[in-house]
């Protein structure tokens, strides 16, 4: 299995006001995400506004990820559904196009009981033959992974990893002390990635990666040297990012940051909006903090 591990910035996806994915953005921020230092990518994450997208603008959005990393990183997918069928052939498809892993994502309208939130998460690992990276966070999933079928799943062959996202730093920890080495875990901006590599985490994948990608791998390579002090410097400074953003809509801040960097990713997807001009200034204003 391929060892994934560091920082995998969850990538925007750039439209223009006709809904065209703006490929040649795209292919940009990943060309310089690459040239700072990432360790991976992944597209149609939590940023990504994956929810907002059809299925032509997905595809069209991983196509161009694979395309521009062109194997310098690993490009670990987003497959989101409701459905168990759609999310297995999202995952084919992604596979078949040069996809290096799938991260795999539950939406639910109906509340699901474990047996079938096990069984949509063991379908798309056996529709693969690519590293799973299952993904949980109760702030949004209807249906969660609980702790007994995170290690069910743990001991499917592709399933080797699992990306948590419910700030609950306790629950990580469970994790590990389930599983041991059969899956390793990734951290969200939701927690304060030092202290998951403390505990034994093997790195994050999260939005504001895309924003200070340079900071982020500086706090990664920081944390795998066991240079504690320093690190944990860097992530006091950086966490400022995550107290601001927490204020607004994600997607609508790392695309406001993006384009106060120079990258023409558009609006928020719709109904979705745009931050306000005074929001805006302390995305600003934060960025100038951490750059400076």
């Amino acid at each position: 299995m391929a060892d994934f591990h560091g920082v995998f910035p969850y990538l925007v996806s750039p439209l223009d006001p006709a809904g065209h994915i703006r490929s040649e953005v795209l292919g940009r921020l990943c060309d310089d995400l690459i040239k700072a230092g990432v360790h991976g990518l992944t597209p149609l994450g939590s940023t990504g506004e994956f929810a907002y997208l059809n299925n032509a603008q997905r595809a069209q959005v991983v196509h161009t990820t694979i395309e521009a990393a062109n194997g310098r990183v690993p490009v670990v997918a987003g497959v989101a559904s409701t459905s168990t069928a759609d999310a297995v052939t999202q995952a084919k498809a992604y596979q078949k196009r040069g996809a290096d892993g799938i991260l795999a994502i539950l939406e639910a309208y109906f509340p699901l009981p474990d047996a079938q939130v096990e069984s949509y998460f063991r379908a798309i690992a056996d529709a693969v033959d690519i590293p799973v990276v299952i993904y949980t966070n109760p702030q949004f999933q209807r249906s969660d992974l609980t702790l007994d079928v995170i290690e069910r799943l743990a001991a499917h062959p592709r399933i080797g990893y699992i990306k948590d996202a419910s700030t609950n730093t306790g629950r990580l920890l469970s994790i590990m002390n389930r599983c041991g080495d059969s899956i390793k875990v990734f951290s969200a901006s939701a927690h304060i990635p030092a202290a998951v590599m403390l505990i034994g985490g093997v790195g994050w994948m999260a939005g504001p990666a895309c924003i200070i990608p340079r900071q982020s791998v500086e706090l990664y390579d920081l944390c795998r040297r066991a240079r504690w002090d320093e690190a944990m410097a860097l992530q006091r400074s950086l966490w400022h990012i995550n107290e601001a953003f927490a204020r607004f809509n994600l997607a609508a801040c790392i695309k406001a940051g993006l384009a106060i960097q120079g990258y023409d990713v558009g609006d928020p997807i719709p109904p979705q909006a745009p931050l306000m001009d005074d929001q805006r200034k302390v995305v600003a204003a934060v960025l100038q903090e951490l750059v400076s």
